[in-house]
Parts: C-alpha cells; sequence; structure tokens
C-alpha cells in the first residue's frame, strides 16, 4: 500500500539540514501503524513527504505502486484528493461554514451532486456520532466534536490512505480517547490504511505497530500483539530510551 525506498530528505541553506536519512517503510493495505519520535527527529517531514507536501531529496515514495512527486500539479491535486484522507491537529475546519458545509468540501470540489453529498455525509456523520452538530458552525461545537467532524470529512471520499498528524495533540483526554477508538473503528471496519504521526504514547497504543525515528534515523518498532495495555507500556518504555525533551512527551494518560 505504502513503500518508503530509502528515503533521504535534505533542506538547503546556508547551512544544509539532514532531516531524515536513508528510511525505508512498508505499510500493508488495512494496517495501522504509529510514528514516534523526539522534536525534530523528522516525524513531520516524513509524513510531509507521504503527503505530497514536500518531495524527498533522494529514494522514493510509493503509494499504491504509483509514485505520486512524479505526477503534473493536476495530476497530484486529484490524486490527492482522491487517495489521501488528511486529519491534523488543529482540525483545519473553515469556520465560514456549518460542520456539514466542511465535511462535504472534498465532494465539493469532485463536482459531486448536492443530494449524493448530503446523503454520504450523513451517513458517515451517524457512524460518527455527529449528526446533531451537523447545521452548528465550527465555532459552536467542542474541540473533541470538531476532531470528528474533521476525521469525517478526511474519510467522505474513502481515502486509500488516512494521514493523521497529532490528531489528539489540541484534545483533553476524554476527547483524546473518543477519537482514537473512532479511527481505530474506521480502520477495523472500513479497513482503511493509516498512519499516525504522534507524541502521545496513549494515541499510539491504538496502533497496530509504532516506529521510532531518531535524529532522521530508523530507531526500532514494535507490535501491538493483543494487549493494548501492554503495548502502552512497551511505547513508554522506548520512549523513555529513545531520550528527548520531556515535553516532547505528553503527560502519561491510561
Amino acid at each position: 500500500m505504502l513503500k518508503v525506498k530509502q528515503v533521504s530528505k535534505i533542506y538547503e541553506g546556508k547551512i544544509a539540514y539532514r532531516a531524515l536519512t536513508d528510511i525505508n517503510l512498508t505499510i500493508d493495505e488495512g494496517e495501522f501503524v504509529g510514528i514516534m519520535g523526539p522534536s525534530g527527529s523528522g516525524k513531520t517531514t516524513l509524513l510531509n513527504m507521504i503527503a505530497t507536501i514536500d518531495e524527498p531529496t533522494t529514494g522514493e515514495i510509493l503509494i499504491n505502486e504509483r509514485n505520486p512527486h512524479i505526477l503534473k500539479k493536476e495530476e497530484l491535486a486529484q490524486f490527492r484528493r482522491r487517495e489521501l484522507g488528511f486529519v491534523f491537529q488543529d482540525f483545519n475546519l473553515l469556520h465560514t461554514l456549518t460542520v456539514e458545509e466542511n465535511i462535504v468540501l472534498p465532494l465539493t470540489l469532485d463536482g459531486k451532486k448536492v443530494k449524493d453529498m448530503k446523503e454520504k455525509a450523513y451517513e458517515i456523520a451517524e457512524k460518527l456520532g455527529i449528526t446533531g452538530i451537523m447545521k452548528k458552525r465550527t465555532y459552536e461545537i467542542s474541540g473533541g466534536q470538531a476532531q470528528r467532524a474533521a476525521v469525517a470529512r478526511a474519510m467522505i471520499h474513502t481515502p486509500k490512505l488516512l494521514l493523521a498528524d497529532e490528531p489528539t495533540g489540541n484534545l483533553d483526554s476524554k476527547s483524546s480517547k473518543d477519537v482514537m477508538e473512532m479511527l481505530e473503528s474506521i480502520n477495523k471496519t472500513e479497513k482503511t490504511t493509516m498512519m499516525l504521526v504522534t507524541h502521545d504514547a496513549q494515541a499510539a497504543s491504538y496502533c497496530n505497530r509504532v516506529i521510532f525515528i531518531r535524529d532522521g534515523k530508523f530507531y526500532s518498532e514494535i507490535h501491538r500483539g493483543d494487549n493494548r495495555q501492554a503495548f502502552f507500556q512497551k511505547i513508554i518504555d522506548t520512549l523513555s530510551l529513545l531520550g528527548g525533551d520531556a515535553h516532547d512527551l505528553s503527560s502519561v494518560r491510561v
């Protein structure tokens, strides 16, 4: 589903900065994979390259056997819209629109019929438990609801790959748990492949496996198995070995 082959990223400038070095990563269809590491380890750089926001300096990235980085501008925009879904820390919802209008935005860009869009929006809103807030503006809802709306928008065009960047970063522990349970459920029922970049060990414990990056290089990888609580503890232990400042790791929430 996703193949990252020998990818490096160097940012040119007065002093060239190497953000990633020879990263290899394969995510199979239907997998839910977490990426963790201290601030500055290269997690977001990796996510941005997979999201086609940034380009690798060397190596290649294949999504469904296609390299999006060689597509022309219009093809790339279409690829991003149809193949990828995005969930961000700050929700990225448009405040001038209602929740419903935010959710159908990707379909609007593809010129779908209003009736079809509405049906699809309410179908997904029901699954995510947000039908009651569809007519509200984004400033009238809670952070947890806003993130659910953002997930609904990311999922409405049934993307092959959902990329989540710190999706629980602005949420309290209850909303955080709700959002991660929801992503886990979507991963299982819709078989959507997911990649999550996070500082939060609790959020990462919902993944099938977690890959750790340090100083732009692959550090280690751990698998979940049946016991999420034991997996959570393994994540905490690996993070403590990884080092990094205390603020890099969110407070432990079990």
